[in-house]
């Protein structure tokens, strides 16, 4: 576990990312005690992948009127996308370029820990010291960013489901990125509880099966 807060908080320049980078930026500085909120830094790199024509459209309409190249997407997306929107490749071309930028802002803080720490967990090591950056993105170019950092192929793009408000935890040690936690969900539990009560009071309320 890292010491302090978080260097910065890069997000895309969406709003609801802008949105949810400064509630996790207060929530940071309110309860953990790491004092002022960390700086934010949108960049353009990690929008979500440009759907084209598929852009707002409800799933249902999407597949009704492009079922075969849904179809493809789903089935291989390297050569199948939305008229009019990105290739996986095109986003794999901005998504590194911000990842460097990212990565590089972290290797001037230096830390110089994690190369002697254990490649093990469970054995009670003490918290980093080394800088770390939380990233607020996208389902689709997060999985780009993963690909990128494990060194995967794009192929492999259906590989890593990511929840919304899922959380992925990569920790680098001797220079090498490890996949340290992946997609975890634990936190939004209140929020699966107070929804199932909502619903049960209305199903008392209305007296539905």
């Amino acid at each position: 576990m890292p010491l302090g807060g978080p260097l910065e908080i890069v997000h895309s320049p969406l709003r609801r990312t802008t949105e949810t980078a400064g509630a996790v930026a207060a929530a940071l500085a309110a309860e953990t005690g790491f004092g002022v909120p960390s700086p934010l830094r949108p960049d353009p790199g990690f929008l979500e992948i440009g759907q084209g024509e598929w852009e707002g459209l409800p799933g249902a309409e999407v597949e009704a009127s492009w079922g075969e190249v849904l179809a493809g997407w789903r089935r291989d997306p390297l050569t199948s996308w939305a008229p009019g929107g990105e290739s996986v490749r095109d986003v794999d071309a901005r998504v590194r370029p911000a990842l460097a930028r990212l990565l590089g802002r972290l290797g001037e803080r230096g830390g110089g820990t994690t190369g002697m720490r254990s490649h093990v967990l469970g054995y009670g090591e003490p918290p980093s010291l080394d800088p770390w950056t939380i990233l607020v993105g996208h389902d689709g170019v997060f999985k780009v960013t993963l690909l990128a950092l494990m060194a995967l192929p794009l192929e492999r793009f259906w590989s890593f489901p990511f929840s919304l408000c899922g959380i992925s935890v990569v920790e680098f040690r001797a220079g090498r990125p490890r996949l340290r936690a992946h997609n975890l969900t634990d936190h939004l539990a209140p929020f699966d509880d107070e929804r199932a009560q909502a619903i049960e009071a209305e199903r008392n309320r209305s007296g539905a099966f």
